[in-house]
C-alpha cells in the first residue's frame, strides 16, 4: 500500500476547511437578518410602547457577537477582510502568494495563538461558575458565548492555514491554485 500523496492530503485539508467556513458563514450569515429584526423590535417597544427587555437587548449583542466570531474565517476565505492593497493589489500573483505566506506565518497565527491561550483560562472559569449575564433579566448562558472565543482562534487559524496552502500550491506553479 502506498502512502497518500502530500498534493493531495493539502487538496483534501484546502477543500475540507474552506467547506467548512463556507457551511458557517452561510449558516451564521442568517443571525444578521434575526439581529436585525430583534434590534427594530428592541427600539420599537422602547420607544413607542416605553417596555424594555433586557435579554432582548442583550440577544442582539450576542447575535453580532456570533455572527462576527464565526464569520471570521468565512471572510478570510472569501477575501473580504479588512487588507491595505495600496501595493498587494498591484503585485504579480507569485508576489502575492509570498505575502499570503508571510502574513498567516508571521501575523495571523502568532495572534490567534496568543488569544487562544489567554481565552482558555477565562473561558473555562466561565464554565466552572456557569456564568449569567451580571443584568438583572439578562441572558443566562454567558459561558457559551466565550467560547466562541477559542473556536474563533481555530476557525481563522484553519483557515489561514488553507490560505497559506493555496499560496504554496500557487509558488509551486499548480495551476488549481
Amino acid at each position: 500500500m502506498t502512502p497518500p500523496c502530500a498534493p493531495c492530503l493539502m487538496d483534501k485539508f484546502i477543500a475540507a476547511v474552506d467547506a467548512l467556513s463556507d457551511f458557517i458563514g452561510r449558516t451564521v450569515s442568517w443571525l444578521l437578518l434575526f439581529m436585525v429584526i430583534t434590534a427594530v423590535a428592541v427600539a420599537l417597544l422602547r420607544y413607542v410602547f416605553s417596555i424594555g427587555f433586557v435579554w432582548m437587548q442583550e440577544s442582539y449583542l450576542w447575535m453580532h457577537g456570533a455572527l462576527m466570531m464565526l464569520g471570521a474565517s468565512y471572510a478570510l476565505r472569501h477575501d473580504a477582510h479588512v487588507r491595505v492593497d495600496v501595493f498587494y493589489s498591484r503585485m504579480p500573483p507569485r508576489r502575492r502568494a509570498m505575502v499570503d505566506i508571510a502574513g498567516v506565518f508571521l501575523f495571523l497565527l502568532p495572534m490567534v495563538a496568543v488569544i487562544f491561550y489567554v481565552s482558555l483560562p477565562y473561558v473555562a472559569e466561565s464554565w466552572q461558575k456557569r456564568e449569567s449575564s451580571f443584568q438583572a433579566g439578562g441572558l443566562p448562558g454567558v459561558y457559551v458565548m466565550k467560547t466562541l472565543i477559542p473556536v474563533f482562534c481555530i476557525l481563522l487559524g484553519l483557515q489561514g492555514l488553507s490560505l497559506a496552502a493555496k499560496a504554496w500550491k500557487m509558488l509551486k506553479g499548480d495551476s488549481d491554485a
